[in-house]
């Protein structure tokens, strides 16, 4: 007579090879989740990046009056700016353009501004700006943009 089914050592085989096989998934589906939040981040930086970037571009490149106002958290909004204005501008948090108010959920996240007078092309440095903005997020990792901002005519 002869028997059917599976003996006790190829049951445990098939248990070891099945758990080692879902402990690896397992792995590779914690790692994955992990870094979703890299890129969530990652976003929310150059969201906030090309935001500030957009800001100081929108500005004049020469203010009539001739007279320059360093931009901080409190005039902002207020005051009248041109570009140069935010040379050095940092902030610790992420706040609105128009009520200087802290925006819930990025008070984590830096925000530096640095406005070079560079040639761009034909147009001589006296003429054109280069913007970068760079943000840092919570976990530390920068992203940088720029832009450049001219006198045109």
């Amino acid at each position: 007579m002869r028997a059917r089914g599976a003996t006790l050592i190829e049951v445990l085989m098939f248990i070891v090879i099945i758990s080692v096989a879902v402990v690896g998934i397992l792995q590779v589906m914690n790692i994955v989740t992990g870094r979703s939040v890299d890129t969530l981040l990652r976003k929310q930086s150059l969201a906030i990046a090309e935001s500030v970037l957009e800001e100081i571009e929108l500005k004049d490149f020469i203010s009539v009056a001739g007279a320059t106002n360093p931009v901080t958290l409190v005039n902002r909004a207020v005051e009248y700016h041109i570009v140069t204005d935010y040379a050095g501008f940092t902030t610790a948090g992420v706040f609105s353009a128009s009520t200087g108010a802290p925006i819930a959920g990025l008070g984590a996240y830096t925000v530096a501004v640095a406005v070079m007078p560079t040639a761009l092309g034909a147009i001589p440095a006296a003429s054109s700006m280069l913007i970068t903005v760079t943000v840092t997020d919570p976990q530390g990792t920068p992203v940088q943009i720029s832009g450049y901002r001219t006198a045109y005519q």
